[in-house]
């Protein structure tokens, strides 16, 4: 597996079953499987996706009950029709299709200048739950774009920043590696 990484996740078999990269000796690899791994053998294909085990943080997390790798059980249970989670199912962590009411901080502008860590927006998930939506630990910028209060769904842009002549866009949800420590 020449150009793979230590913990980098992978899709194992022909049902792409959930893996990780967990020991590399020169173009060898061993991976752990997080899935019942029968009918796997020597010589299936593995296919990297360059990236490492994250979970997706956001609103609906709060809502939901998940597995070890944050696969969604009722999301999954809904779309098979059963209560057993099939070999290599693949759904996202939140939903992508439930409205969200966003609302920006009041004292954020286009204009301003925020840092990692850094409140851009609010979303109440319930009447108990209301999730500060932060800009990422690594990024900072002028603000170009922030959505005006109303309802989004979670792969909505609802900020855009520009660093050094570089534009990016933020949503409502922060993917992280789950072996790299948030910073407080």
């Amino acid at each position: 597996m020449a150009g793979a990484a230590m913990y980098e996740l992978v899709r194992v078999g022909h049902s792409e079953l959930v893996g990780e990269i967990i020991r590399l000796e020169g173009d060898m690899a061993t991976i752990q499987v997080y899935e019942e791994t029968s009918g796997v053998s020597v010589g299936d294909p593995v296919l990297r996706t360059g990236k490492p085990l994250s979970v997706e943080l956001g609103p609906g997390i709060m809502g939901a009950i998940f597995d070890g790798i944050q696969r969604p059980l009722s999301d999954i249970s809904s779309q098979t029709q059963s209560i057993y989670i099939p070999r290599g199912v693949n759904v996202s962590a939140l939903s992508r299709d439930i409205k969200w009411d966003f609302t920006p901080c009041k004292n954020l502008r286009v204009g301003s200048h925020i840092t990692g860590g850094d409140i851009y927006g609010i979303v109440s998930e319930n009447s108990l739950i209301k999730h500060k939506i932060m800009l990422p630990p690594r990024n900072r910028g002028t603000v170009t774009y922030i959505a005006p209060p109303g309802n989004y769904d979670t792969s909505d842009v609802v900020l855009e920043l520009e660093f050094e002549g570089v534009k990016e866009k933020f949503t409502m949800v922060q993917v992280w590696p789950v072996r790299q420590v948030r910073p407080v």
